[in-house]
């Protein structure tokens, strides 16, 4: 795993403090085992009152529905990801078990799926870098996708070491850069009322 600096201002564990999202990866292929792990220790997130709304679309390298969700992924994130081993989207279910109201919660349940293939995947060595940049309308529509979801992002997945000479230009002092850096907690949580 490339060395990043994390300065923690406290003590963290080092599955969080290592994981970093590179745009290069290695060139050493992900397993459909590997993929089935991460999607293992999604699938025992937490989410709100256990309704699990997570939807994954996942694809291989050199296979069609790789190709279908880079398709959906915005030009920019196009230019980099070429080099991703395997490509995931990460949807959600936006109404509770029988439609009956909207469940404002999913979102977050998502995000923990997430948080937990996160940490699984740094404790294997491979990397993930969560996107923004995709066309969600087009990728509901090309993967079929009732009204009532939402693709809300995209994920490449690979392994530590990828070359960033390989990337744009633009994009190459951002891999290289060494020192991370994070909001200062009292930037974000306040004992009290909110700041600004």
């Amino acid at each position: 795993m490339k060395e990043k600096q994390t300065p923690t201002e406290y003590p963290i564990h080092s599955l969080i403090k290592d994981r970093w999202s590179p745009r290069a990866f290695a060139e050493t292929p992900i397993t459909e085992t590997e993929l089935k792990t991460l999607l293992e220790a999604g699938r025992w997130a937490p989410s709100s009152n256990n309704l699990q709304p997570w939807r994954i679309i996942w694809g291989l390298k050199g296979s069609k529905t790789y190709d279908r969700i880079f398709d959906c992924l915005v030009a920019f994130n196009q230019n980099w990801v070429t080099g991703a081993p395997a490509l995931m989207l990460g949807a959600f279910k936006k109404d509770m078990k029988d439609g009956e109201k909207e469940n404002f919660h999913a979102l977050h349940d998502l995000g923990l799926f997430m948080g937990n293939v996160s940490v699984q995947a740094t404790s294997m060595g491979i990397a993930i870098h969560q996107m923004a940049g995709i066309n969600f309308k087009k990728a509901g529509a090309e993967f079929n996708f009732p009204e009532n979801y939402h693709v809300a992002t995209g994920i490449a997945i690979g392994r530590y070491g990828g070359d960033a000479s390989t990337l744009p230009e633009d994009l190459q002092e951002q891999e290289t850069k060494v020192k991370r850096e994070r909001k200062l907690q009292e930037e974000f949580a306040f004992n009290g009322n909110f700041k600004k």
